[in-house]
């Protein structure tokens, strides 16, 4: 945990240590005043957590910028997730514009350019989130930039979780909490996208993703999967099977889609024992039967073909 009190400086230097924190607990930004106040109390406190860092802001009246040289300068691609809790924010990003008031929230990007204004003394809650966590959510998320989204529906969910994560602890459970924000965020996305078949592509992308992390996991299942992404397991069975197949066939179909690219490119060093084992076989025998059901020879074939130059695999 991190703490800023720019209040404890003298008046005439708040505003440049203001300039510095911002900067240091977010990413390169430039503030500007508004108003002619003598001093500028404001205080910042972040807690990171496994991947994501959690703060709250209290601060004066300002415009903040986040332009193409902030951008330039932005060590990661990431999405910022601010809850207002006092006072308003008008948020721009890419051409859209809105006003966030207490109990709404927004979302902009830092790969691209920005800016906030707030005309009043405010309070916020922010979530820093890597583009690397959002997985296949990142576009549909991005969608959610610049708008003002209040707690209700799926965007109460956030609102929820947001506020219970403050208070969570960095250790096992963290990754998990995490997930379930970046499923809640997901939620919104396809809520306002309108298309429960769009929504569901959504998640199943999600959920493909999640597998394809654990495919060495034996003990992969539908209930490890869904506490990750924070749904029920009926709703994960019902976004898998919208593509057509059950979750087991799903991970059985990728891990051998896995293990046929690795029997390809991985050269002798590595068996067709340690193949079966990396994509969560328990023995050659079965890995050799459901390889041969899949692509309709055996793994030995696919590896002796590869090598003469033959790479194209099909399945049945």
């Amino acid at each position: 945990m991190a703490v800023w009190d720019v209040a404890s400086r003298p008046p005439q230097e708040q505003f440049g240590y203001w300039r510095e924190v911002i900067c240091e607990a977010f990413v390169p930004l430039t503030p500007s005043r508004i108003g002619d106040a003598d001093d500028f109390r404001s205080r910042v406190e972040t807690r990171p957590l496994a991947h994501l860092v959690r703060a709250r802001i209290t601060s004066q009246p300002q415009r903040t910028s986040h332009g193409k040289g902030e951008v330039a300068r932005t060590d990661g691609a990431y999405l910022f997730v601010n809850l207002q809790t006092a006072g308003t924010c008008a948020v721009e990003q890419g051409g859209r514009h809105a006003v966030v008031r207490p109990g709404q929230f927004t979302v902009v990007d830092t790969a691209e350019p920005y800016g906030f204004q707030f005309d009043l003394p405010w309070r916020m809650v922010s979530y820093r989130i890597p583009h690397s966590l959002l997985g296949g959510r990142l576009d549909g998320i991005r969608g959610l930039t610049a708008r003002a989204i209040d707690a209700r529906g799926a965007g109460g969910v956030v609102a929820a979780v947001m506020s219970s994560l403050w208070g969570l602890d960095n250790g096992l459970g963290a990754p998990d909490a995490e997930l379930a924000l970046v499923s809640a965020l997901g939620a919104v996305a396809g809520e306002r996208a309108g298309a429960g078949t769009d929504r569901r592509a959504i998640l199943r992308t999600e959920i493909e993703r999640v597998v394809d992390a654990d495919l060495s996991d034996p003990a992969l299942c539908v209930a490890t999967v869904s506490r990750r992404i924070g749904i029920s397991p009926r709703t994960l069975h019902t976004a898998v099977s919208s593509g057509g197949e059950t979750f087991a066939a799903m991970v059985r179909r990728r891990r051998l889609e896995r293990a046929a690219v690795l029997l390809v490119d991985a050269g002798p060093g590595l068996t067709v024992t340690d193949i079966a084992a990396s994509v969560g076989f328990d023995g050659p025998s079965s890995f050799s039967r459901a390889f041969r059901r899949q692509f309709g020879r055996s793994p030995t074939d696919l590896r002796r073909a590869a090598a003469r130059g033959g790479r194209e695999v099909r399945a049945n």
